[in-house]
């Protein structure tokens, strides 16, 4: 009997629904083909009659578009002035959203809702001002054309040739409390524009050249409607399951093929995809596996999944009924989808015993039963009968053994029972020893199903009446009264059976069922508390290998994003990386029964994460039906991605901590630098101070002022390293701030090479500065100190006599500067590197330096938004480059306002 008493847990999710719902706005949406159609007119046309009857209702925004109409429907309403929003030297006016908000009136009419709002407003969408609206419980009334849906934006696009740019979600849509369809000709539209009515002057003109012809008209009013009649399709299945109405409603003629066990199955999926494809209709296709089809061989149940995986493919959605019975299956089925078309292949009516034994055909049975649903019979196909697919070598004899032995062993039970109650029946009457036998069917029932529970009745009937029943030994029965005894002994053991075989079917399904759930919940907790890579691999594998019974094998990204088959893998037929890899790049499910290399023993199915897939699982299981069958396939589908939700966590675990351990790493680094800077800069001054002394003394020998000057000369370069130690530092703890001026870059290009002339004086040093540069905003100071730092390198670098240039030139929105030499040149592939702190050219030099100059040049070039990079030089050595923004410097008359104003 079909429990029609409604689900707790759904409920409870209806209350919580109706609370969230009944704090929010209601949201009504006047909906239409294009513009002109009458959306804005109809919606003021409401909101007259509501403010007629007492309704505080603000008038948001509304665009009249210069419909004269349309704007004498607004006059008597309360309008909410617009606020002006600044934008490129224009003043726009836009919706005021804190206005309503401040105001919050009971209704606000909102025009246009797919209108793209003016940067710098709070949100960048119309459509997300009405939500901020509706989650303040103020009902809003809006209108949009059907080119704005989302879904629909490319659909429109190729058949009017204009892509349209302000879009909206679909699922607002759908969310949306009413749709009120304003529905217009094309020719009455056409009229309307001739009009003047839609459009005025040249904009009507083009717009009847381009937008509005009548074919393009034509197809948005159908799109307009069909996307209508599916909103309300869904309000019309939601009513249903609500008020738990089970007869079909023929709103929408959606097609239910029904699946069987024969080889015309097929032909039957076929048909149904063209009828729905002719239809224009959704279409849906089931198989019922009841206990006998359950007890299938192995090639047919594969032969019957290909057909499900098939009507899948051909755009169905699928599913498989694990029931006793096929027609109240697919009764029921028909019922919750609201579908009023059932199609399934014909088969010939059951006449005489047969229909006594076996009952009525399918056909028959949903006629009578099921008079809200029309059913349609595929007739053969054409090629004839197709023949049945052989089966596998020994399979037909294993089949027919096993069945053997159940019947068997049926007998034997009822023997063994009349045995058990032979010596008894001197002691216990007649009515006692039948409810032996009664137990003895149902224990079969129990283990053997419906077909040996049958055969126990019989058997026990006539075991009982040929032992107990006066006269024994015999089928002869002296009182007539046993005859109902037999009756009824027979009855109660057929109806007892067949329901412990019912029983035993559903407790087998729900026990499927609870252990497939219960791995899932296994493995989701082991997961959750799984922080290694290796770990979520090893629970994952482990879990998958017990529920297919067969090799489960998970390949995740490397570092570098390659896949690799685990190091200690000994299987005979190992997975194909490439067939992997597939899965992986195209996001599909590859190998055994699929489309792409359907031949390979191996399924193969992307783990999807929310950011990307994060490897593939490779799966070899025992049962084909493991992947066919619709409801183990989603279960594969959620194990993938679970799993790889773990992966891309483990994954952003592994970041954070390099994360972290990189910024306590920078940390310790600064606070030594500026340690070492600090506390090394007074006893080098004191060196240095001592050296030029030494340096000066007029009694000191030739040799010792030698020495003195060495000294001074190493001190200098000691205290140039401490003071770069101090300033990234510094740099790193962002404790310098820039000093921005507009510059020209030629005079800082000279006091750098006037800072450095010393060290380039043994150089050969060009500058090739073409006239005209624009000025720069810039920290003079410290872009000088990038200059220098790069000649520096250039002077350490090069053999004297080497040749510098310095350079600068436009590119772009950029101002490049160059500064190249001649010298041997960069180490191939680390042009990069350089630019690290502490990184040099070559790790063992003899040239001094730590390795910071060119990381300061960086952190200065970043700070001021611009960059900085190495290159080889063409005719060798190497070439620094320094790209700066070079904004909008402001005018003479500018720069004379602001001196007279600081003056």
């Amino acid at each position: 009997m079909d429990d029609q008493r409604p689900d707790p847990d759904a409920l409870l999710e209806q209350m919580r629904e109706a609370e969230i719902k009944a704090s929010r706005g209601r949201l009504r949406i006047y909906f239409g083909s294009s513009a002109g159609v009458g959306k804005t007119y109809a919606m003021l046309q409401a909101a007259r009659k509501l403010v007629a009857e007492g309704v505080d209702l603000l008038v948001g925004v509304v665009e009249t578009h210069g419909r004269s109409e349309t704007q004498a429907q607004t006059e008597g309403l309360p309008l909410l002035p617009r606020r002006e929003v600044e934008y490129r030297g224009c003043s726009l006016p836009e919706f005021d959203l804190d206005g309503v908000l401040e105001r919050k009136p009971a209704l606000v009419l909102v025009d246009e809702l797919a209108h793209s709002n003016v940067a710098g407003s709070r949100h960048p969408k119309r459509w997300q001002d009405v939500d901020e609206l509706l989650a303040n419980g103020i009902d809003v009334y809006t209108t949009l054309n059907v080119q704005h849906l989302e879904s629909l934006n490319d659909v429109v696009g190729g058949i009017t040739g204009v892509r349209v740019q302000e879009t909206l979600p679909d699922t607002f849509f759908d969310a949306a409390d009413e749709v009120v369809i304003v529905d217009t000709p094309a020719d009455e539209l056409l009229a309307r524009l001739a009009a003047g009515k839609v459009y005025a002057g040249p904009q009507a003109e083009r717009a009847a050249r381009n937008f509005f012809r009548k074919g393009n008209l034509m197809a948005l009013r159908e799109l307009a409607l069909r996307r209508t009649a599916d909103r309300v399709e869904d309000d019309v299945q939601a009513w249903r399951s609500n008020k738990a109405i089970s007869q079909v409603w023929k709103t929408e003629a959606a097609i239910l093929c029904a699946i069987g066990p024969t080889p015309r199955s097929e032909h039957v999926v076929r048909s149904a995809a063209r009828l729905a494809q002719q239809l224009n209709v959704s279409w849906h296709a089931v198989y019922v596996e009841t206990p006998r089809l359950r007890a299938m061989p192995d090639a047919r149940r594969e032969r019957v999944l290909r057909v499900v995986r098939l009507a899948h493919d051909l755009g169905a959605a699928t599913a498989v009924l694990q029931e006793r019975g096929v027609a109240a299956a697919l009764i029921r089925y028909a019922r919750d989808n609201n579908l009023s078309q059932l199609m399934l292949g014909r088969a010939p009516a059951r006449a005489g015993w047969r229909r006594w034994l076996a009952g009525p055909a399918l056909h028959e049975y949903l006629s009578n039963n099921a008079a809200d649903v029309d059913l349609i019979e595929v007739g053969e196909s054409r090629t004839g009968r197709p023949e049945p697919e052989p089966e596998q070598d020994g399979a037909a004899w294993e089949r027919w053994t096993a069945q053997w032995k159940r019947y068997a062993g049926t007998v034997a039970v009822c023997i063994a029972t009349t045995a058990l109650s032979w010596p008894l029946h001197a002691w216990f009457d007649l009515s006692n020893i039948v409810m032996l036998f009664l137990l003895a069917v149902v224990g079969v029932a129990m283990r053997w199903g419906r077909g040996p529970a049958v055969l126990a009745s019989f058997v026990s009937v006539a075991l009982f009446d040929f032992f107990f029943v006066a006269p024994q030994m015999s089928f002869a029965v002296s009182d007539v009264q046993y005859l109902l005894t037999f009756a009824v002994m027979l009855a109660v053991g057929l109806v007892t059976g067949q329901l412990t075989a019912h029983l035993r079917y559903q407790a087998t399904i729900s026990a499927e069922r609870e252990a497939r759930s219960r791995a899932l919940f296994e493995l989701t907790r082991e997961l959750s508390g799984a922080l290694q890579t290796e770990q979520v691999v090893e629970s994952a594998q482990a879990s998958l290998s017990r529920e297919l019974h067969g090799p489960a094998l998970v390949l995740a990204l490397d570092r570098e994003d390659k896949l690799a088959l685990p190091p200690a893998l000994s299987l005979p037929d190992p997975p194909d990386l490439g067939t992997a890899r597939w899965a992986l790049d195209h996001g599909q499910a590859a190998g055994l029964a699929t489309d792409t290399l359907p031949g390979s023993h191996w399924f193969y199915l992307p783990l999807q994460a929310p950011m990307r897939a994060r490897g593939v699982l490779a799966l070899r299981p025992r049962d084909l039906a493991s992947v066919m069958q619709p409801e183990r396939r989603a279960q594969l589908d959620t194990y993938a991605s679970i799993i790889g939700q773990a992966l891309e966590r483990v994954h952003y675990v592994e970041v954070a901590q390099d994360a972290l351990i990189h910024i306590e790493s920078e940390r310790l680094r600064n606070s030594l630098l500026s340690a070492l800077s600090h506390d090394l800069r007074t006893p080098l001054a004191v060196v240095y101070g001592l050296a030029d002394t030494l340096a000066t003394l007029p009694a000191l020998p030739t040799a010792g002022r030698e020495l003195a000057q060495s000294l001074q000369q190493e001190s200098r370069r000691i205290n140039a390293m401490v003071s770069n130690l101090l300033d990234m530092a510094r740099l790193q703890s962002g404790a310098v701030r820039l000093h921005l001026e507009w510059q020209p870059i030629e005079e800082v290009i000279g006091s750098a090479l006037q800072a450095m002339q010393l060290p380039l004086a043994r150089h050969q040093v060009v500058t090739e500065l073409p006239p005209g540069l624009p000025l720069i905003n810039i920290d003079a100071v410290l872009l000088e100190r990038v200059l220098c730092n790069l000649l520096e390198n250039a002077v350490k670098y090069t053999p004297a006599g080497s040749r510098i240039a310095i350079g600068a030139a436009v590119h772009g929105e950029e101002l490049w500067l160059r500064v190249a030499d001649n010298g041997p040149g960069l180490p191939a592939g680390r042009e990069e590197a350089l630019f690290e702190k502490f990184a040099r050219a070559r790790s063992e030099s003899t040239t001094p330096g730590v390795g910071l100059g060119l990381a300061i040049c960086r952190a200065i070039m970043q700070a001021h938004q611009g960059r900085i990079w190495a290159e080889a030089a063409a005719g060798g050595g190497a070439v620094f480059i320094l790209a700066l923004p070079l904004g909008h410097p402001p005018s003479i008359a500018e720069i004379d306002v602001e001196e007279a104003s600081s003056s």
